[in-house]
């Protein structure tokens, strides 16, 4: 099966990876050559590190990069897939639009998916004269790490479209659950009211962001807590997808005016090296204002 990928960050470049290392061909489309090899170097330095701590082989990663091709056509991108995935950034309009090119240059029967995390699929489907063929592929982030991705059913999905994504979830070795198009799905809503909650405490000085995240992760079993996970997400990202939810859900979701400051003052989390943590190379290396430095 062909596979392509639209847009080249590190939720695209991870969905290229992992479709890749199942065995499909892959395209990774970006918008400029710049944004297509840093989207490529991304995906030979995870598989690199996967190889390095002994999860896969060097010919498993030879082979896995000889499937992945990338390019700026969008056209010629799309021309032969089975399966079309969109990670461009989080903007209704500029999604809908995405999907009705998209439809443009394929095949009927080609799947078009969104990675939207938040969005609705139900509205950005509305843009295709065959709606049926749209679904939310939800991946967490990072894709190649994650094994959760969330199948989101538009009210125009029909069932061929939804038995297509269960299959490739599955034949991708990631755990699927099926939600219907609400927002903030299951997982988005539910993570978020966390996120938001730990940032309030912050605020209120309950406790430190390194021990509220300990106490989730420690109490809980959460793979990281909820500040350190914003700080992955970025900052302006889950901003973003808290105003959606208050628009949608009403005001439990609106956000807390220390992440309002942050997001302002470009502290958008790892990306940028300060979040509520401070980050050096990729490690968090401290905490970030009044809490100093990491105990850790």
């Amino acid at each position: 099966m062909q596979v392509t990928v639209l847009g080249a960050g590190s939720m695209g470049h991870g969905i290229a990876q992992v479709s890749a290392m199942a065995g499909h061909d892959v395209i990774l489309r970006d918008i400029e050559d710049e944004f297509v090899e840093n989207g490529l170097e991304g995906i030979r330095t995870n598989l690199q590190g996967g190889v390095d701590r002994d999860k896969l082989t060097e010919a498993e990663m030879t082979e896995t990069l000889a499937r992945i091709e990338g390019m700026t056509d969008l056209e010629a991108a799309v021309a032969d897939a089975d399966l079309v995935v969109e990670a461009v950034p989080e903007d209704m309009d500029l999604k809908k639009e995405v999907f009705a090119d998209v439809e443009a240059a394929t095949s009927e029967d080609t799947i078009i998916a969104s990675n939207t995390s938040s969005l609705s699929v139900t509205e950005m489907a509305s843009a295709l004269e065959r709606p049926e063929r749209a679904v939310g592929l939800h991946f967490f982030n990072p894709p190649h790490i994650m094994d959760l991705v969330e199948i989101v059913i538009a009210e125009q999905t029909d069932d061929r479209t939804e038995a297509f994504a269960i299959d490739y979830v599955q034949g991708i070795d990631k755990e699927d659950v099926v939600v219907r198009d609400t927002a903030g799905f299951a997982t988005s809503r539910l993570g978020v009211a966390l996120g938001l909650e730990a940032i309030r405490m912050v605020e209120q000085g309950v406790a430190s962001p390194a021990d509220i995240d300990e106490g989730m992760s420690v109490g809980y079993g959460h793979p990281m807590g909820p500040l350190e996970l914003t700080d992955h997400v970025g900052l302006d990202v889950r901003l973003h997808i808290a105003e959606h939810l208050r628009e949608e859900l009403g005001e439990r979701f609106k956000p807390p005016q220390s992440l309002r400051r942050k997001v302002r003052a470009n502290k958008l989390g790892k990306k940028t090296g300060e979040g509520y943590y401070v980050w050096e190379n990729g490690e968090r290396v401290g905490m970030s204002g009044e809490w100093g430095d990491d105990d850790e």
